[in-house]
């Protein structure tokens, strides 16, 4: 949890302020009990009405100041748990952006967003509730034992009785929940998944006629987090009422000792009441601190699950090394997994030198995506290596690697803004090569019939078609001039005239590019340099198109059925 309080130091002041404050409150809270008591053994009982007067003034005084004292108090530890939450938020958003692909992949879209929304507003929560409570209820519990023991030690063994027992029962409900609430926000993880995919493929689900599955399906999994929610819940709930019960226990114990303590003439009717309310006092504070336990709780096992994240390793690390290859990019030797068991790829080898346009072809799950990811290291290899420019891509840091390489990915994804926005997104992009980018990719109809540059881009892009926001997404690619360029299948949504005038344009660019297009059409890598054939995760063709229909029994095999299909 080290990781997590290390984001408090900017807000060390407010934290300390806050349980500061809400101690001198607490103080003066504990001097309350002594005027009345004075008030009813000298005041009333002696008729000094003088000593009324003053013990009230002087409670209406302590009142005001302890109020003073609390709304102070209050404001720093808002001020400190807000601080502390948002920088939290921002350091996992920052870690989850720059973490490997491999992690955010075992933590998935719906998990991260849980993160970044309950769990941290659970962690305020309790940071919150703890500046204010964790100091100054021990302190009134502590603080009025004591006060009991000055005025009378025998009567204040009641005190020390109730106090233990019921730290007990904190520490046994603690224990118990803490592990409950972990469980329940893992949950709260499969609901936010469920419902994410869900409204995300609601088309879908329509058009299948499966909502009643999708609510019944969605309903059995709230009710699975419900349960694990009222069992932790449940067992909290326990907390207030064995308060009561055990503090109720002792006003009864403390009248009867008291009774005859008065009665032997060792006690005051005033200092019975004031033991009375100093009883009241540590009732209402622990009521207090059982809440904040409840809420800690959830806030320890939420800080758990951020904390494991923010501990994950920062991106993918740079190594030393010379150059090992004559190539301009090189293939060797490769394997590589995402960590589920079997090899995606499987000792791939090959080379394509500089400007060269290489095809990427093969059946689904043949393990095109992998070898295109590897490259700006999305992923890295687990046997072998890729290299560029003659280095190995693991001795580039990662954002000079990723200037060299631009990638269209097979779904295609704008963010809310502009067109110009997401075009020259995170390049200083000039006007004339956001234009050079726009008629490069085919999209100049896309940016008139939007309105131009400035047009309005919705969330995920949903006032684009398919093939706009494919055109799109090359143009943003193509902006940065890049020295390699991979399109992943990012044809896929376009006519077949306009994939080919825009094949035809990235061709003639009017710079040495070196470009990968993966498909699964050999109508768009039949004019390649050099094609390669996937089939299982291994290579088992490269060449050009006229030589792979002599060599190549996969390829000949796609080639004769789009022929059929008309897809050629």
């Amino acid at each position: 949890m080290k990781i997590l309080f290390s984001h408090l130091k900017n807000y060390k002041g407010a934290a300390a302020l806050a349980p500061l404050c809400k101690l001198v409150e607490a103080l003066l809270e504990l001097l309350i009990p002594l005027f009345v008591a004075d008030i009813i053994d000298r005041g009333l009982g002696q008729s000094d009405y003088g000593a009324i007067i003053f013990d009230v003034c002087m409670m209406i005084g302590l009142g005001v100041l302890g109020l003073a004292f609390s709304i102070v108090g209050q404001y720093f530890s808002a001020k400190a748990a807000t601080g502390f939450s948002s920088e939290v938020r921002g350091a996992l958003y920052k870690k989850l952006l720059f973490a490997p692909s491999e992690v955010t992949d075992k933590i998935g879209v719906s998990g991260m967003i849980t993160r970044m929304t309950s769990d941290i507003n659970q962690m305020q929560n309790g940071l919150n509730l703890a500046l204010r409570l964790f100091l100054r209820s021990p302190f009134i519990v502590f603080g009025a034992l004591i006060a009991a023991m000055t005025i009378d030690l025998k009567a204040s063994l009641v005190f020390a009785a109730v106090i233990a027992v019921l730290f007990i029962i904190v520490i046994i409900i603690m224990k118990i929940t803490m592990p409950k609430y972990g469980e329940a926000q893992k949950k709260l993880d499969d609901v936010a998944l469920a419902a994410r995919e869900n409204l995300t493929g609601a088309r879908v689900i329509r058009a299948f006629g499966a909502e009643d599955d999708e609510i019944e399906s969605y309903r059995q999994k709230t009710s699975v987090l419900a349960m694990f929610q009222d069992k932790a819940g449940a067992i909290s709930a326990l907390l207030n009422p064995l308060t009561f019960a055990a503090v109720n226990l002792a006003v009864i114990a403390l009248m009867y000792v008291g009774a005859i303590r008065v009665e032997a003439g060792v006690l005051t009717q005033g200092a019975i009441l004031a033991l009375y309310d100093y009883l009241s006092q540590i009732l209402i504070e622990l009521v207090k601190f059982a809440n904040l336990i409840v809420t800690v709780s959830k806030s320890l096992a939420c800080g758990k699950r951020v904390a494991d994240v923010l501990s994950e390793k920062d991106g993918l690390e740079v190594e030393d090394g010379e150059k090992i290859s004559n190539h301009y990019i090189e293939y060797n030797g490769v394997c590589a997994s995402y960590g589920l068991g079997g090899d995606a790829l499987k000792d791939v080898s090959f080379t394509v030198e500089r400007g060269e346009t290489v095809g990427v072809i093969g059946g689904t799950g043949s393990g095109k995506s992998t070898l295109i990811n590897l490259l700006p290291r999305f992923y890295d290899v687990r046997e072998g290596f890729v290299a560029i420019d003659g280095k190995d891509v693991k001795t580039y840091p990662l954002s000079i690697l990723r200037k060299k390489v631009a990638v269209v990915l097979q779904r295609a994804a704008l963010f809310k803004g502009s067109i110009e926005d997401n075009i020259s997104l995170g390049e200083n992009v000039s006007e004339e090569d956001i234009d050079f980018a726009v008629k490069a990719a085919q999209a100049t109809d896309v940016v008139e019939v939007k309105g131009g540059l400035n047009a309005e881009v919705e969330q995920s892009g949903r006032n684009f078609s398919g093939g706009q926001k494919q055109r799109l997404s090359i143009a943003r690619a193509l902006a940065r001039k890049p020295e390699i360029l991979i399109l992943d299948d990012s044809s896929s949504a376009l006519d077949y005239a306009t994939d080919l005038s825009l094949r035809r344009s990235i061709a003639n660019l009017g710079y040495t590019v070196t470009t990968f297009i993966v498909s699964q059409r050999t109508a768009s890598v039949r004019n390649a340099d050099k094609i390669i054939v996937l089939d299982d995760g291994k290579v088992v063709g490269v060449g050009t198109h006229d030589e792979l229909l002599k060599s190549c029994p996969e390829y000949l095999e796609i080639s004769l059925s789009q022929e059929k299909g008309g897809a050629v």
